[in-house]
């Protein structure tokens, strides 16, 4: 711990950049108590606190940029990029678009607040085609509020701090080996809670492309629900013909326009059917029966050749839904 402390004593800038845009572009590097620790560090002059806050504004800027570019150029591929690697790929979107959608830039300013939704919120903007002005404008402010809440933490707490460090440094490196298992015990940690969803998620019962396209030339063609978000479908406004647009958080309260009798089929555009596994199971504890999710969602509907239609964004429902799932 020695040498962190050196190397905070005569690079501590320069470290503050590189960890904040490295945690900006979404390596799982420790950004906010780096931050801290600068803050205790300016309170004894051995960095500048001006300085840090300028860099670690800029390496906010810089690292959310190149998502915010990716966003604007790839749309919805890079959002299922980043659900299919994020720990809570259930809501990872859906809330960044729900906050995007609503608050416009000054969601940038929130979201860098919001664990799993920060990284994410980038992206989205581009995808959603906010002006590259505004995302400037709005992730400069946000970025320099994030800095400044840590590194005022860290000035605030600097005698906590000084102790601290002071012992980390006498501790060497089982104060090293103890801080990297505490770090690694919260990803684990998540990790878990993440594998757990998966594996309720894969309880629910799935119907493949071929399975569903058999009941509709039989004359059985089931009900589709469409559940993503208004974000989602603007980014991708095809849907399967007839579907029944809703949002996953409000589809409890228009299941009473479900048919009962029918076979419900929901479907997403999200790694591993996550959303659509979700409204199932929603659906199924309302006492509907015969509920599943698509495999393989929309992508996987388009790319088995399966027809398809374009809708405005929303969730309101298009019909009736005696009528819908006829193709």
């Amino acid at each position: 711990m020695t040498t962190l402390i050196d190397l905070f004593t005569g690079h501590g800038v320069l470290l503050v950049f590189f960890v904040t845009f490295a945690a900006r572009v979404g390596l799982p590097v420790p950004a906010a108590p780096v931050l801290v620790i600068a803050g205790g560090m300016a309170s004894v002059n051995a960095i500048s606190a001006p300085l840090a806050l300028a860099v670690a504004t800029l390496a906010n800027l810089l690292g959310d940029a190149v998502w915010y570019e990716a966003g604007r150029r790839q749309g919805h591929r890079v959002m299922k990029l980043l659900c299919r690697v994020s720990l809570s790929p259930d809501s990872c979107v859906r809330q960044s678009e729900s906050l995007i959608t609503r608050w416009g830039g000054r969601s940038l300013v929130a979201a860098k607040f919001l664990p799993g939704i920060s990284v994410v919120a980038a992206p989205m903007a581009g995808a959603l085609g906010m002006s590259l002005r505004r995302f400037v404008v709005f992730d400069l402010l946000a970025g320099a509020l994030w800095s400044a809440v840590f590194l005022g933490l860290g000035l605030l707490l600097r005698d906590q701090i000084q102790r601290v460090l002071e012992v980390l440094a006498e501790a060497g490196l089982v104060a090293t080996v103890a801080l990297l298992a505490i770090v690694a015990g919260l990803i684990a940690q998540r990790a878990w809670r993440r594998q757990s969803f998966l594996r309720a998620a894969r309880k629910v019962r799935r119907l493949g492309i071929a399975e569903v396209a058999g009941l509709i030339e039989r004359g059985e063609p089931p009900v589709f629900i469409d559940v993503r978000g208004p974000g989602s479908v603007g980014l991708d406004p095809r849907r399967i013909p007839g579907a029944w647009p809703v949002e996953l958080k409000t589809l409890a309260e228009h299941a009473a326009r479900l048919p009962r009798e029918r076979l419900l089929v929901a479907y997403c555009n999200c790694p591993n059917e996550v959303s659509a596994a979700k409204a199932a199971q929603t659906l199924a504890g309302l006492g509907f029966e015969r509920v599943a999710a698509l495999v393989g969602g929309l992508d996987g509907w388009v790319a088995a050749g399966r027809p398809v239609e374009h809708g405005e964004s929303g969730a309101t429902p298009l019909r009736e839904p005696e009528v819908v799932g006829a193709l």
